[in-house]
């Protein structure tokens, strides 16, 4: 019986991140997938600045955005019959990669199949185990930890692996929610697709290159078929298929390149690369725990692909629970922060649930005019309401914006700071530990040292670059969470003593 402190059932994107953060905490972990590698589908496009701020202080944000590289040109969604003919361009988006103002990350284009592997090598590099090719068979939860069977695909071995706590990152049609019994909420299976990946040369074609395409006239069948540029040379064509009347097996080969041609509207040499099927769904799973079982990822929560949402919330949720796991794991918190995942991420996940549809009818239906999703908003001004801070909880998901002051359950406000001489964003501070942010009057608070928490102090070897401590911090000290959100701050009423005791106070409170 192999052991592992966290066996993690699922590597697409929640799976690969729970790794990744997992042993970057120092936490051993095993990760299962049936499939022997990474799919060349072009998949998940879009890494929001939220995310990339999460990969900078592990050191990957310039690998990714290298890997997104070959969209960078793309922009905008266009509506045609074919893509020799005339294209109506539905909104062009002409939105700024960067928000300097408010974070140190980017939008970057790369997509699932690029980052996967960059994923998959560092997670591997900091000593988690991956195991493709390998099937989750069965899951047995009990009060001391969980017994999973696995199976090696190619050979039929079976192997037994006890674990104190299992992540199921096992996607939309997984298992593991369905073992555990976990109902969802939301509208259901929406639409279903078989996608492929085939080669084409289209450069005389397409001369600029949309995020993707809309194929097909508006309100016909037809307008269910999207094309999206893959790689050099390979593109990804999405086909409307009913379950009820037929199979992805249907799709063949020679039935995919007739597809191909007739959505390009030339008689151009077209191979299939490879084929996958989805389903588009809305869905938010009643439960993120079951005992020792949590969900991340689309086996948490499904919507669909309007402002590229899902993927990015899924290294999000996996970012949310990792460091929380750490810290039980490691003795420096009971049981009961573990539940704060689900306190928190569940309630995001069911407004972007629901802003996603009424987003995608009106990016292609109303018009983009009437689109509800402030995408700045929704991706900075996440905010949280659970017992893993100290001080008022927010009143609800989202504010009217980001917010710019830094409150319990909010995401820290963004600094540029200079350290050692290198410029940086206050967020390539938070990844491994507590943080405790103190301001040029926080001498008593940068002494009161408390294990667990690293102590940085603006004004002596952090520089405030643009002078922003004050409108944004505004008082002696900030003790921020290891995923980048405010826990607690110093001038806390509910709070009293020296600052040593008020600290430990404070964080016994958030841990316990």
């Amino acid at each position: 019986m192999k052991q592992t402190p966290v066996l993690i059932v699922g590597g697409g994107y929640a799976g690969l991140a729970s790794a990744l953060f997992l042993s970057h905490q120092g936490v051993p972990c095993l990760l299962v997938d049936r499939h022997p590698g990474v799919s060349l589908l072009g998949r998940a496009r879009g890494i929001n600045p939220r995310t990339l701020e999460i990969y900078r202080p592990l050191g990957l944000d310039e690998r990714v955005k290298e890997a997104g590289r070959p969209f960078d040109e793309e922009a905008g969604v266009a509506r045609c019959a074919t893509l020799a003919g005339e294209w109506q361009w539905l909104f062009s988006d002409e939105s700024p990669r960067g928000l300097p103002e408010l974070t140190a990350g980017e939008y970057c284009m790369a997509d699932q199949s690029t980052v996967e592997p960059i994923l998959i090598e560092a997670a591997r590099a900091k000593g988690a185990e991956l195991w493709f090719d390998t099937q989750c068979r069965s899951i047995e939860p009990d009060a001391d930890g969980v017994t999973a069977v696995v199976e090696e695909r190619a050979t039929g071995e079976r192997h037994t692996i006890r674990a104190r706590y299992v992540i199921g990152a096992d996607g939309y049609g997984g298992a593991t929610r369905e073992r555990l019994g976990i109902a969802r909420t939301g509208l259901g299976p929406l639409r279903h697709f078989v996608t492929f990946v085939f080669k084409a040369d289209l450069s005389e074609i397409i001369t600029k290159r949309a995020l993707f395409w809309i194929v097909g006239e508006p309100g016909g069948t037809a307008s269910a078929a999207f094309v999206s540029h893959a790689l050099r040379d390979h593109w990804g064509l999405s086909l409307l298929y009913d379950p009820d009347k037929e199979s992805p097996d249907d799709f063949t080969d020679e039935r995919c390149v007739a597809a191909a041609k007739a959505v390009i509207g030339r008689d151009v040499p077209v191979e299939i690369i490879s084929r996958a099927s989805w389903t588009e769904a809305v869905g938010v799973a009643d439960r993120y725990r079951s005992g020792r079982v949590f969900l991340v990822g689309d086996a948490a929560h499904v919507w669909p692909p309007a402002q590229g949402l899902g993927a990015n919330s899924a290294v999000q949720d996996a970012h949310n629970l990792a460091w929380k796991l750490a810290a039980v794991l490691a003795g420096r918190a009971s049981d009961a922060l573990l539940d704060t995942y689900e306190a928190e991420r569940r309630p995001v996940a069911l407004e972007l649930a629901d802003l996603t549809v009424r987003s995608q009818a009106a990016r292609f239906g109303t018009g983009p005019e009437d689109d509800p999703v402030d995408p700045v908003t929704c991706v900075l001004g996440q905010r949280y309401a659970s017992t893993a801070m100290a001080g008022t909880p927010p009143e609800s998901v989202f504010g009217d914006g980001v917010s710019r002051h830094a409150r319990p359950g909010t995401r820290a406000p963004h600094l540029w700071l200079s350290l050692d001489g290198r410029r940086i964003g206050v967020h390539d501070l938070f990844h491994d530990s507590f943080v405790l942010l103190c301001g040029p009057g926080g001498e008593e608070w940068a002494r009161a040292a408390v294990e667990g928490v690293r102590v940085y102090r603006v004004g002596s070897e952090l520089g405030d670059v643009e002078g922003h401590w004050q409108s944004r911090y505004g008082c002696d000290a900030v003790l921020v969470r290891p995923d980048g959100y405010v826990a607690w701050r110093s001038d806390d009423p509910a709070s009293d003593g020296d600052p040593a005791t008020r600290l430990a106070a404070a964080l016994h409170q958030i841990l316990h």
